[in-house]
């Protein structure tokens, strides 16, 4: 058996020429169809030298799966039943079947192989469905044509007892890929294969038609679209040189720099990915509704109460509305927001059937937009609870863009940025559901925001101003918010909203990234941050709007972008901006401790006032415990829990560089720093406070590293530890290929009264903010508070600095600056 002789699919001429005419025309079916029949060859040639010599056993060997259907993509997984008459037969081809498995990987394939007998084919595993699934594109390749032709004689059968089974698992499996996901196929870096939209759910719509026994070929209008993901595929694996499916930007940047890709932006090619995929998921959706549709179910019967909701134009069946007449949105094409009316009013989406009459309809739908004032009807959509599965579903059938031309720049827009996770659009849809998912939760931290969400009046304005706040990103010029502002006024006027409407949607729009700015950029503990907040937004009613606007923003941009950390900072903006905007500030410096503290509170005498104003009595009291613990040795340290992250405490006595110097010790704990504070008091005694994560939960898992933790600071305090040293043991890890954000810094002296205000914004790493606050001390600045938050790969730093008691001069601002960019 071992003188077969095996050549490497991969190094091969064949693979070669495929691979040539692949790059030459794009044509992905060349490659899949030309690989199949190799890779055909390989496994039969292994089959004659392996198990064809199995004398006791009658075989015969199947394509399964991609391979049965001849898609085999570049590096594609090779699915091969050996399919055994007998359970007896099994053990006799073990030594044979190890011998046909080594020659086809030593051949180069990855071999998916599985054994059964014609009995188990034909019989429902719950553990492994897949092994029905994959036998629906099955195909004889070798050993017994007799032991094919029993199967065959009984799968038939099997399949269409079980179809309607196996058809509601199939859909079960898919909503769950589906929800995996999100549910959208809007993602800026997509998966090819698994992500909504893609080959997977092609597969699908040819396996229920297959269940269904339709004799129909599947839908003309989806080849183009499934040629296309082929093509992105196969172009995905031979630029990897492996199963890689995730078209990301550096791929995108690839496929229209190197390949048959007419030479276009990367922006434009993806627009194309989206209205392929759209197609596909489309299609996908209504084969999973009408296979849950004919579902006759006791939990069906349960929701027949539905159909009570019926109307004169409208019925409900399995949760979904359907058009009684549908002909009647071409001669009263008010129904569509009628229609819209009742889906928001009652929660319910539209039957996929539903969604084709309407993309059907869409000119009708147009030429009723475009004579009329609609307000009056978008604004009592706007204010129904279920205003965002009505505005989903004019998203889906492409009706928003005929209502709003203004959106048609921002329709699978792709802004490539490692933060976002979707299209411009998709974001817009996502803040709409956020509104509906933050009004019901009962989580304690999302709590308070949903409080304020109750406490809005008119969430029809915050609705139709989310809809609008990034439409000015598809608009290359500068400020989007400002831009998204212009083209919401002109639809505005468009549909007649009114004048003080108006304002307030073009307010919230210009200014919804206030708070979000601020929460990352500035000190939220400084009174100027607060005076800077209240009079930009003016009143109580604004601020609230904003601060859920800001909320749903940032949620929506990732399903893990609005951390505890980040819902925190925005709480803590809203918090300082309210208390700005119902009473007068205090005094800058504190002169007159508090007489409730219970310990004798010199040490706080001439911090920043905001220090009260900040910090509870008892963790004042802490901190004054703190500093009577420091009074033997000259330095304390404590770290604890705190808003779901850690909090490192430091008193000692201020030396040159010892915020620099801590910064650079939590960095050597493997620690990521989300802000600072840094206050000194009047006996030159400092109380610095470091909020970081612990990413890979070091403190949680070793209850006696905290204590070296904290052993460790109080040795750096006291100028006993060399920091250097202690980084030196902290390897860097490897640079990104390519290194995107270009580093900046912006001077401020407006916007402190005692220091000035440095930001910073640059590619984030380990130690960069050790290093950043090394430079500002090496130029003889002093460091009151610092406030860190990152963005994916962005870090955004701020210092508010000082030298010799003053904002530091212009000619030091030139100096700090360069030395600072070359540390970046």
């Amino acid at each position: 058996m071992r003188d077969c002789e095996v050549e490497k699919l991969h190094s091969s001429p064949a693979w070669d020429e495929i691979q040539r005419t692949f790059f030459a025309t794009g044509d992905a079916r060349l490659v899949l169809s030309g690989l199949s029949a190799i890779i055909e060859e390989i496994a039969a040639r292994a089959y004659g030298s392996s198990l064809a010599s199995a004398n006791s056993a009658d075989l015969a060997m199947l394509a399964v799966g991609g391979f049965g259907r001849r898609e085999l993509f570049p590096y594609s997984d090779v699915d091969i039943l050996i399919l055994v008459e007998r359970e007896t037969e099994v053990a006799s081809i073990k030594e044979p079947l190890a011998e046909f498995v080594r020659l086809i990987w030593d051949a180069g394939l990855r071999l998916s192989h599985t054994v059964r007998t014609v009995a188990e084919c034909a019989e429902i595993h719950e553990g492994n469905i897949e092994l029905s699934i994959s036998l629906l594109d099955r195909r004889w390749i070798g050993g017994s044509p007799d032991v094919a032709a029993k199967l065959e004689g009984k799968l038939p059968a099997f399949l269409q007892r079980q179809s309607r089974g196996l058809s509601r698992r199939l859909c079960q499996l898919t909503r769950a890929r589906h929800a995996k996901y999100q549910g959208t196929f809007y993602h800026l870096e997509p998966d090819v294969k698994e992500t909504p939209g893609g080959l997977r759910d092609v597969h699908l719509i040819g396996w229920l038609a297959k269940l269904r026994a339709s004799n129909t070929t599947p839908d003309e209008a989806l080849d183009g679209p499934a040629r296309f993901l082929e093509s992105l595929r196969c172009f995905l694996h031979y630029q990897a040189h492996r199963d890689q499916n995730l078209l990301s930007f550096e791929a995108q940047e690839a496929i229209v720099q190197e390949t048959f890709q007419p030479a276009r932006e990367p922006a434009a090619f993806m627009r194309e990915y989206f209205r392929n995929a759209r197609a596909v998921y489309n299609e996908a959706r209504r084969a999973l509704d009408l296979i849950e549709r004919s579902e006759s179910s006791l939990l069906g019967q349960f929701r027949d109460w539905r159909s009570r909701l019926s109307n004169a134009d409208f019925t409900v069946s399995n949760e979904r509305v359907f058009l009684r007449t549908p002909a009647q949105l071409e001669s009263d094409p008010a129904l569509f927001f009628r229609l819209f009316e009742f889906v928001a009013r009652h929660g319910i989406p539209l039957a996929a059937e539903t969604e084709r009459r309407l993309d059907a309809h869409r000119e009708a739908f147009t030429r009723y937009c475009s004579r009329r004032p609609l307000w009056p009807e978008l604004r009592a959509i706007l204010a129904l609870p279920g205003a965002a599965i009505a505005l989903r579903a004019m998203h889906d059938t492409g009706l928003i863009q005929a209502l709003f031309p203004e959106w048609n720049n921002i329709v699978c827009l792709v802004v490539p940025d490692y933060y976002h996770r979707y299209t411009v659009d998709e974001h817009t849809m996502v803040t709409i559901e956020s509104l509906g998912e933050l009004a019901a939760t009962q989580e304690p931290g999302k709590r308070r925001f949903a409080e304020i969400l109750s406490e809005i009046q008119d969430v029809a304005l915050l609705r139709f101003a989310l809809l609008f706040h990034d439409s000015g990103k598809g608009w290359n010029s500068g400020n989007h918010s400002l831009r998204s502002a212009e083209l919401a006024r002109q639809a505005m006027q468009r549909i007649q909203v009114p004048a003080d409407e108006q304002s307030a949607v073009l307010f919230l729009i210009e200014h919804h990234l206030d708070l979000s700015a601020v929460m990352s950029a500035r000190d939220l503990d400084d009174p100027a941050t607060a005076r800077m907040l209240a009079e930009r937004i003016g009143t109580i009613e604004r601020l609230k709007l904003l601060a859920v606007m800001s909320y749903v923003d940032i949620s929506a941009v990732n399903p893990g972008a609005m951390t505890p950390w980040r819902m925190e900072q925005l709480w803590q903006a809203y918090r300082v901006t309210h208390q700005e905007l119902v009473r007068e500030l205090e005094t800058d410096r504190i002169q007159d401790v508090p007489e409730h503290l219970s310990h004798p509170a010199t040490f706080i005498k001439g911090f920043p006032v905001r220090y009260l104003r900040t910090h509870s009595p008892a963790e004042i009291e802490a901190h004054i415990a703190l500093w009577e613990l420091s009074r033997p040795t000259g330095a304390a340290a404590r770290i604890d829990r705190w808003a779901g992250v850690n909090r490192a405490t430091i008193v000692a006595r201020d030396m040159p560089a010892l915020f620099a110097a801590l910064a650079g010790a939590i960095s050597s704990f493997g620690m990521d720093i989300l802000k600072a504070e840094a206050f000194s008091n009047d006996q030159g005694q400092i109380l610095d406070t470091f909020v970081f994560a612990d990413p890979k939960r070091t403190l949680d898992l070793n209850a006696e590293e905290r204590e070296r933790f904290e052993e460790t600071l109080e040795q750096v305090a006291l100028g006993k530890l060399d920091v250097e040293k202690l980084l030196q043991g902290r390897p860097m890890p490897a640079q990104q290929k390519s290194r995107t954000i270009r580093p900046s810094v912006h001077f401020d002296s407006d916007a402190c009264e005692t220091a000035t205000l440095v930001e910073i914004v640059a590619e984030d790493r380990p130690r960069l903010l050790y290093d950043l606050a090394a430079t500002f001390s090496a130029a003889g600045c002093n460091i009151d508070v610092v406030l860190i938050d990152t963005e994916g790969r962005r870090a955004i730093d701020v210092f508010y600095v000082a030298s010799d008691g003053r904002k530091i001069a212009a000619d030091l601002q030139r100096t700090v600056e360069k030395r600072i960019l070359a540390v970046c």
